[in-house]
């Protein structure tokens, strides 16, 4: 089965909301849930984490990255939680849900393609957590939160390889390919987004996300970027071309294959410019994607 067939069979499935998750994503979902509880207290939220000792070393990494930081270390998750609040530890919560979508394959082509779109998400995170912060001026932890959950459809590709192994196969013309063919390999490049589009929302709606998260993320997949951006998509379009670390399962640009011209991106930014805030955030965007990766 070609990569367009196995596309075409899992966005069937996730029309009929037969989603297949890894068995470990329930108990994170439901973690999730106690903690939407408007009752949930600090000290269950702290009991929950402990049970999960990714999710204990992240929160307290992020507590002491640049980005929230005040000027001392927390060094235990009850410290760390009253530090970045409950709307935070949601959006890490995610990030655990989202890197466990992927599954724990032994295919080795497949692992490098997951660090890697992780990695590629922790940044994209980062990033919209500062521009959001600093430019936007929309609330910080949604935009890490949509940035959290962007590739969620991806990831939930990846856990499909060792059914579907096509895949994680190129998607480029073959090197005999004559003019003649770029028709057909752009019509074949359509289906695909179009299928991945299918199989994203699917994730997205089994996921219950916030619809101002939700809208993001579907401006990442049809909106224009606005130069300043003004909105949470604007915000996350943005972060997603800034980041240094390409999405392996992009279509249009392949990390090894391209350069980022993000220094060509500016714009005026009060009194200064994107540029300059993004120097000025450099080592926040760094540590808080490094706590993201933990």
């Amino acid at each position: 089965m070609n990569k367009i067939d196995a596309l075409n069979s899992i966005a069937e499935q996730a029309q009929r909301g037969e989603l297949v998750f890894p068995t470990n994503v329930a108990a994170s979902l439901k973690l999730q849930q106690t903690l939407d509880d408007p009752d949930c207290s600090i000290d269950t939220a702290t009991k929950l984490v402990l049970n999960e000792p990714f999710l204990a070393a992240r929160m307290v990494a992020i507590a002491n990255s640049a980005a929230y930081s005040r000027g001392s270390d927390v060094t235990n998750v009850k410290a760390a939680i009253n530090r970045l609040g409950f709307r935070t530890l949601r959006a890490v919560v995610a990030s655990l849900v989202v890197r466990q979508l992927a599954g724990t394959s032994k295919n080795k082509q497949l692992q490098i393609m997951t660090n890697k779109l992780w990695e590629h998400t922790a940044q994209v995170a980062a990033l919209s957590q500062v521009i959001a912060r600093r430019i936007t001026k929309l609330d910080p932890d949604t935009a890490m939160f949509a940035g959290i959950v962007h590739e969620v459809g991806n990831f939930y590709l990846l856990s499909r390889v060792d059914e579907y192994p096509s895949l994680i196969e190129r998607d480029l013309p073959a090197p005999d390919s004559s003019p003649d063919d770029l028709p057909s390999f752009s019509d074949t490049i359509i289906d695909r987004e179009s299928s991945e589009t299918q199989i994203g929302s699917a994730v997205i709606q089994s996921l219950k996300l916030p619809q101002a998260v939700v809208e993001a993320v579907q401006a990442l997949w049809f909106g224009l970027r606005a130069m300043p951006p003004e909105t949470l998509g604007d915000t996350l379009l943005l972060a997603n071309e800034l980041a240094t670390t390409h999405s392996p399962m992009d279509i249009h640009s392949y990390a090894e294959e391209s350069e980022q011209y993000s220094s060509e991106i500016d714009f005026v930014v009060g009194d200064g410019t994107l540029n300059s805030i993004l120097e000025e955030s450099e080592e926040e965007v760094k540590t808080l994607a490094a706590a993201l990766l933990v």
